[in-house]
């Protein structure tokens, strides 16, 4: 693997994410920032400049708290300005912000604290006994003052336990080297198979992830980013947070997505800039498009079919935690294939091989791999895991990221499924997707999920977990119009061999269906 040492020659040298808070600070002072817009409580505004005086204050209280360079910090909390604070203000103080899913049990959390060695911790109310119970060997723990500003009642913290408490004087911060390659923070991969893996970002991946996300988004600093994603996660951290940063845009800042409220508050504040996700669309399909501002929206998918509808031109991207910004991407101003996730991205190179390793071409799918620099344009490593790390490259040095794609003739990726989504029927190859697209095909569905079940003949067979269209009567006979599609458009092996209709699918981070569930509830119904 390509290494990159913290010399003259690196592209963020004698930096850290303090240059760039800093720098903000400087040139565009009074400009927005960060723009807080809660479901319940007051709203916030901050500068650039009270933005950066916020987190040198956060980061000197933590210093006074026994905080030192290095030390990691558990931040366990939904959306809220404090979330901001407690995730760059950790790296401004030198210390490692460990942000964790906010739907994570008490068993995760645990092992969340003890894999990463976090000191303290950072909640709000509504999970303040949940991490004081799961995180034993934290030295302190702050909580905020409200939940994502709605009233904490009578779980409101103590004064001397409060959020807020984490104040000192910027003056008092020790002095120490803008160092680009010293650890910045900490998120956790889903887990499927195996305990999630602790994903480190360096500082030179911050500044990497907010360079290289506001170039591909075409952020420009009067640009408004409307963040609803959960702030635990790269999306939100990196595409929204760090990109606008860069660009010295504003961020309008809610605790989670609402269909009822994207639209007031965008138009409330000129958004012209969104990250989002399948499940955003579908919610706002139901409600009427106002004339907007918005002249691009960050999905996944290339001209989408819904870009007429909402008046906006999707960029099509793939990303991942390991990846900080997009190793493919689409084009604002030219030519995009429909529904692909774009081409290689300019900074990256990436290659789809087969089973042996053998590098595939147009018209193939494969597994897809991607080529970058430790550090800086990959992440450093799975902190605590060197194994997991060495697995994770092949010996030529190409990351193996677990995805299959397509390569189209016109150099367009488009996405077939998760490698772990491959299910093995009676020898065959069967991608979940492809039976997904056509259960999808039936009217009155909302999402379908397929997984496989253990078989004593087969190996694996699929059974298909179908979501019915909300506010909707589903047919009586929406199972068995799924299974005759099916067996209409797929090759017999690929068929479902049960088809599930269910009031709901579990959900996991960005609200993807978390699979790993319905696997596991077919095997202990096997069991």
């Amino acid at each position: 693997m390509a290494t990159l040492r913290p010399g003259l020659g690196h592209p963020f040298a004698g930096q850290d994410i303090r240059t760039l808070v800093d720098y903000r600070a400087r040139a565009s002072a009074d400009k927005p920032f960060i723009i807080w817009e809660p479901f319940e409580g007051p709203g916030l505004a901050w500068s650039y400049a009270q933005f950066a005086n916020r987190l040198a204050r956060f980061a000197a209280g933590l210093q006074a708290r026994g905080v030192r360079p290095g030390d990691r910090v558990l931040v366990h909390l939904d959306n809220c300005p404090e979330s901001i604070v407690a995730w760059l203000g950790c790296a401004y103080a030198g210390a490692v912000a460990v942000t964790t899913n906010a739907r994570s049990s008490a068993d995760e959390l645990t092992y969340f604290a003890d894999h990463s060695g976090a000191v303290a911790g950072i909640t709000q109310p509504k999970f303040a006994d949940l991490v004081a119970g799961a995180c034993k060997g934290l030295r302190w723990l702050a909580v905020t003052e409200t939940d994502n500003g709605a009233d904490a009642g009578a779980n409101r913290p103590a004064p001397a336990d409060a959020f807020s408490a984490i104040d000192g004087e910027p003056a008092a911060l020790l002095a120490r080297a803008h160092d680009p390659m010293a650890p910045f923070s900490l998120q956790f991969t889903s887990g499927t198979t195996s305990r999630p893996k602790a994903v480190l970002w360096t500082h030179a991946n911050a500044l990497w992830g907010a360079k290289v996300n506001a170039v591909h988004e075409e952020l420009r600093s009067s640009d408004t980013h409307l963040m609803t994603m959960p702030l635990f996660h790269t999306n939100a951290q990196a595409y929204t947070l760090l990109a606008s940063l860069w660009a010295g845009a504003t961020c309008v800042v809610q605790p989670r997505f609402s269909a009822s409220r994207f639209w007031p508050v965008s138009l409330k504040h000129g958004c012209t800039w969104a990250s989002m996700i399948p499940f955003c669309i579908k919610a706002l399909m139901a409600h009427d498009v106002p004339p907007h501002s918005y002249r691009a929206w960050g999905v996944g998918v290339c001209d989408a079919p819904w870009d007429a509808h909402f008046g906006v031109r999707s960029l099509g991207w793939w990303g991942m935690t390991e990846t900080i910004t997009h190793g493919t991407v689409g084009e604002l101003h030219s030519y995009s294939r429909p529904m692909s996730m774009g081409r290689c991205a300019p900074e990256y190179a990436v290659r789809i091989v087969d089973d042996q390793g053998a590098e595939l071409g147009a018209g193939e799918t494969g597994d897809f791999q991607i080529r970058g620099i430790p550090g800086l344009s990959l992440f450093a490593a799975y902190d605590g895991n060197a194994q997991a790390t060495r697995d994770s490259f092949t010996d030529d040095g190409w990351f193996i990221t677990g995805d299959r794609v397509s390569l189209m003739e016109d150099g367009f990726f488009v996405f077939a499924d998760r490698s772990k989504d491959m299910l093995k029927v009676g020898g065959e190859n069967v991608a979940a997707s492809e039976i997904e697209r056509v259960a999808l095909l039936v009217p009155g569905i909302s999402e379908v999920a397929v997984v496989a079940k253990k078989h004593p003949m087969l190996d694996e067979a699929p059974v298909a977990f179908i979501l019915p269209l909300a506010g909707q009567q589903p047919a009586p006979d929406l199972a068995d119009q799924v299974m005759a599609a099916c067996k209409a458009q797929l090759a017999g092996f690929k068929v479902p061999h049960e088809v599930r209709i269910v009031a709901e699918l579990p959900r996991s981070t960005l609200e993807k269906i978390n699979k790993a569930t319905l696997r596991k509830m077919l095997a202990d119904e096997q069991a």
